[in-house]
């Protein structure tokens, strides 16, 4: 009978688990403190103003200098059945409109906001 010697023993490798716990915590770490917000629907100029611009909020009415309106996923004359639907209580509407839009059609649109409900708003310029 042949007699084998000890069955030689591999060398256990490092084990990667400390590092993929490092990975998902960095990616939890980014995905917490990143800003996600939807892109805008059209782009937007702003009109000057003397203080720092504002950021976009998600409960913002957009107006495009040809006239268009979006609010969400509404477009146009839909924005106002979609703004019906808002919460009374969810605090001053953000507008954000283009600098080369006229003040008659902004002055024209506050009527029908508050027609649908809107009697909080709040404008967003940018600087200079």
């Amino acid at each position: 009978m042949m007699a084998f010697g000890p069955i030689p023993r591999r060398k256990r490798g490092e084990s990667i688990v400390p590092m993929i716990n490092v990975v998902f915590l960095l990616l939890i770490f980014f995905l917490m403190t990143a800003q996600i917000t939807p892109p805008e629907p059209f782009p937007i100029t702003p009109p000057e103003a003397e203080a720092e611009p504002a950021e976009a909020m998600p409960d913002t009415f957009y107006i495009a200098a040809d006239g268009s309106f979006a609010y969400e996923t509404a477009r146009d004359r839909a924005v106002f059945e979609a703004l019906r639907g808002r919460a009374p209580d969810a605090g001053p509407l953000t507008i954000r409109a283009d600098a080369d839009l006229p003040a008659s059609v902004l002055a024209t649109l506050l009527p029908e906001l508050a027609a649908s409900g809107i009697t909080d708003i709040a404008l967003i310029a940018g600087a200079p």
